[in-house]
């Protein structure tokens, strides 16, 4: 990819954008995008700020201050990313972590 495009996404996401930047990351890896959820799932626990649901396809977030932040946007798009196109998880969190960074520091 691109620093512009890693760059863009980042700008998407601090400006509010996260459904607009999760379409196109998923039209970049040609996969579907995820829905993107405000409030966490039953169950999970207090310090947990976002996780993914490979079931619903959908990414859940805290609050919509949540909405952004790039990292846990961009984390958790990596889990979709993953699963895609099935269920199973293919992806470690530490890559997740590194995914988020890149775009980030592409921002940066």
């Amino acid at each position: 990819m691109k620093p512009e495009f890693d760059a863009f996404i980042v700008w998407l996401i601090l400006n509010g954008k996260a459904e607009k930047a999760l379409k196109l990351l998923a039209k970049h890896y040609n996969i579907d995008a995820p829905k993107i959820k405000v409030g966490l799932p039953k169950g999970h626990k207090k310090k947990t700020i976002g996780c993914y649901n490979a079931k619903k396809k959908t990414i859940f977030v805290l609050n919509s201050d949540t909405l952004k932040e790039p990292f846990i946007i961009l984390h958790e798009f990596y889990h979709h990313l993953r699963t895609t196109p099935n269920t199973r998880h293919k992806g470690t969190e530490r890559y997740a972590d590194e995914f988020a960074r890149k775009f980030i520091q592409a921002y940066k």
